[in-house]
């Protein structure tokens, strides 16, 4: 059972709330560059000091907002996957939770898969929330291949790709092969890259709209992975 929390934390839970709310709309207005405490407390009517107290700086917010964001993203993919029936449909609806989230949080995404914000460096805490939905998508390509459902592929990856793939199988797919891990992860950066050029406007009056385009490049990555049609 969960400890009813007393008036002084959901007051600060409720402070914390708007403040984050806030930030989400300065991203929107000004970039994650521009983002400022100050001008946050202003749009509160806060004094400083007070927000201080909530986020010491600047970086914390950024840090809060990123791992917001990557949670929102892996637990709507992780719901996608949950409920689909096979390796293919769950692979289509991870990419599909992924492009619906970034178009409904066009800012939140840029936030996370866009360029790196000057003097900010993501802390340690990032690296969790940031693996979710990597985790589900390898996460099925790894019940496939167990499930004797993926196709096999033949082929020797270079030696330094070889062991990044080793490495990234022994933490999440034990005994997947390196070239699946590989390929999954190509096809990862297939499925953001096309996101990524919807939402920043690359395929205006060329894939326009781009639905098609995304759900061919995302079947084409399926067959690259292996996983069953």
């Amino acid at each position: 059972m969960s400890v009813p929390r007393t008036a002084r934390a959901r007051a600060r839970a409720e402070i914390t709330r708007e403040i984050t709310d806030a930030a989400r709309r300065q991203l929107a207005e000004s970039g994650a560059a521009a983002l400022s405490l100050r001008a946050i407390a202003r749009e509160l009517g806060m004094v400083s000091s007070a927000l201080y107290r909530y986020f010491p700086s600047r970086d914390e917010l950024l840090t809060t907002l990123i791992i917001d964001a990557y949670n929102a993203l892996g637990e709507d993919v992780e719901k996608a996957v949950e409920n689909a029936a096979t390796p293919r449909a769950q692979w289509r609806a991870a990419a599909g939770a992924v492009r619906a989230w970034a178009r409904a949080h066009p800012h939140e995404y840029a936030l996370i898969y866009g360029s790196p914000v000057p003097g900010y460096e993501a802390p340690q805490e990032t690296i969790g929330p940031a693996s979710r939905t990597g985790v589900a998508i390898l996460g099925l390509v790894f019940r496939a291949w167990q499930d004797g459902a993926l196709a096999p592929t033949q082929e020797t990856l270079a030696p330094d790709l070889s062991a990044q793939s080793a490495a990234i199988a022994a933490m999440i797919g034990p005994g997947l092969p390196e070239s699946t891990v590989a390929r999954t992860f190509l096809a990862m950066t297939q499925m953001f890259g096309v996101v990524t050029f919807e939402l920043i406007g690359q395929l205006n009056n060329s894939m326009d709209p781009a639905g098609p385009f995304f759900d061919y490049a995302i079947d084409t990555m399926a067959d690259l992975v292996g996983l069953p049609a």
